[in-house]
């Protein structure tokens, strides 16, 4: 099933420093972003977010991940692994936001099967320009899954 442009998206940010997250959030809804930001501050809430066997497992309807790799117990390796691993989770697109930008790292999340990979800028002005980018382009997005 595809999203339609009028069906809520929500976006799971896996994000451990609280500025960053605070950063971003704003500049998705001065993007005009009207859909549900779901914020996961440690790599253990996000593998219960999405693998716990219970009622208040997330649902992965209409879902994109924003995921930091830099997380103080699991790393978003590991969490990217696992979305792409399972077949209930592994459409859901994934984009990387990190401050590395090593070469290797960014083979890896590809290899790993992130859809995009963002270095944050540095700069304030510079990291809210590339956020408020993303809001736009994530207005945008069309999220494909199985329902078997």
């Amino acid at each position: 099933m595809t999203r339609r442009v009028d069906t809520p998206l929500s976006v799971v940010l896996i994000e451990d420093d609280p500025g960053h997250a605070s950063l971003i959030r704003r500049n998705l809804h001065r993007a005009g972003a009207t859909y549900e930001i779901v914020h996961l501050q440690t790599g253990t809430d996000a593998i219960d977010h999405f693998f716990a066997k219970t009622d208040s497992a997330g649902s992965t309807d209409f879902t994109v991940v924003v995921l930091d790799l830099n997380l103080p117990d699991i790393d978003g390796f590991e969490i990217l692994r696992r979305l792409k691993e399972d077949p209930i989770t592994r459409k859901i697109p994934v984009i990387v936001l990190t401050t590395t930008d090593n070469p290797s790292d960014v083979d890896r999340c590809y290899a790993l099967g992130c859809n995009v990979f963002m270095t944050k800028p540095v700069g304030y002005e510079d990291f809210s320009e590339a956020i408020r980018k993303l809001g736009i382009w994530l207005s945008d997005v069309r999220t494909p899954h199985d329902h078997d």
